[in-house]
């Protein structure tokens, strides 16, 4: 029994998927969010992340992370306690947007190199400790539905069936993020991220949004860098490059 918990531990080989793969995760990831009632449920594994990336930023700062919510329109509300002003605030705040660009960029490099299993294992942990704060009934339905998604993708230890989960969620969270950050940047009366951090930073919205983009471009880019073979990536440089 516990060489069977060290094997499910224990990373594999670095595995780039195959072209078939490739389409099915594309196939797959677009489908989610294009057609409106899975991306309606989609969505709000998107803010999961987006809030609790406040909240994991707010906890390495210092401030006390007191709960969460997630509610049916895909918005949602992490709390953390803490100073009214300052970088620690300004990172907190800032964290929700390019989290899910930022997980999706982790989850691929991770079944690139062949660590699905202990990623798996971490974001399971996560959730466990975000249980406790959780502040609604919604909240608990995704959160709980998420872990035992992953406890059983986990436990039943299928290589392939692992890294294609990893690699469309990844897709999903990522275009999710670009979706999000569109959504703040047509938004103009709201109250998101990026206007509460020009009005207590001074520093205009515009530029925050910015940071946003770039972040969701750096993991688009980490994904294709992922999926897409050395050879392919070669016979599309210049030649001697």
């Amino acid at each position: 029994m516990e060489n069977e918990l060290i094997a499910r531990l224990i990373p594999g080989d670095a595995v780039t998927p195959s072209v078939p793969q490739i389409l099915v995760i594309c196939a797959i990831a677009l489908v989610i969010v294009s057609v409106r009632p899975l991306w309606r449920v989609a969505r709000l594994g998107v803010t999961l992340v987006h809030e609790l990336g406040h909240a994991m930023v707010g906890i390495l700062v210092g401030r006390k992370f007191t709960g969460f919510v997630l509610r049916g329109d895909a918005s949602g509300h992490a709390i953390t306690v803490g100073r009214s002003r300052g970088p620690g605030l300004v990172a907190t705040l800032w964290a929700g947007y390019p989290a899910p660009a930022l997980v999706g960029a982790g989850l691929i490099a991770a079944a690139a190199a062949g660590w699905a299993a202990p990623i798996i294992a971490v974001m399971m942990v996560v959730l466990l400790i975000a249980m406790i704060r959780i502040r609604s009934g919604l909240t608990a339905l995704v959160t709980i539905g998420v872990f035992a998604g992953l406890a059983a993708l986990w436990w039943f230890r299928n290589d392939g069936l692992q890294i294609l989960v990893l690699a469309t969620t990844a897709a999903v969270l990522i275009v999710g993020a670009w979706r999000h950050v569109v959504v703040a940047a047509r938004d103009r009366s709201g109250d998101n991220d990026a206007r509460v951090l020009a009005r207590i930073t001074g520093v205009p919205r515009v530029l925050w949004l910015a940071t946003f983009v770039l972040v969701c471009t750096a993991a688009a880019l980490v994904f294709g860098w992922a999926v897409v073979p050395t050879e392919t990536i070669r016979t599309l440089l210049p030649a001697g490059a």
